[in-house]
């Protein structure tokens, strides 16, 4: 199984922006399609943000235009670049593999506040 440690999460006012990294274990990181979840307390994890291995990429319309993932296959990375944060993606912030490619274990998270 793949492990995931998810870095750089904070504390922003609103408008402000973030970026967000995930480190994979595993030798083969580069044939995974990659997201970014998100989950709001009280609420269930969501996926946000996905990357093919190819690079092409889709976002859920909540943070479309907003955010941006990327990877770099050298560094078994994903990167989430969050930018014009609003309160209501105050979140615990996690990555994986796509919903529908049998996620692995999840890491801790990193929260994100955003508020003023």
């Amino acid at each position: 199984q793949v492990q995931f440690v998810e870095t750089g999460g904070g504390l922003v006012q609103p408008g402000g922006s973030l970026r967000l990294s995930c480190v994979a274990s595993g030798r083969r990181f580069s044939i995974y399609a990659m997201a970014w979840y998100r989950q709001a307390p009280g609420k269930e994890r969501e996926s946000i943000a996905v990357i093919y291995s190819t690079g092409n990429t889709n976002y859920a319309n909540s943070v479309k235009g907003r955010f941006t993932i990327s990877r770099d296959n050298g560094k078994n990375t994903v990167y989430l670049q969050m930018n014009s944060l609003k309160p209501e993606d105050t979140a615990v912030y996690y990555c994986n593999k796509p919903t529908w490619d049998s996620p692995d274990s999840w890491g801790q998270g990193t929260q994100v506040t955003v508020s003023s």
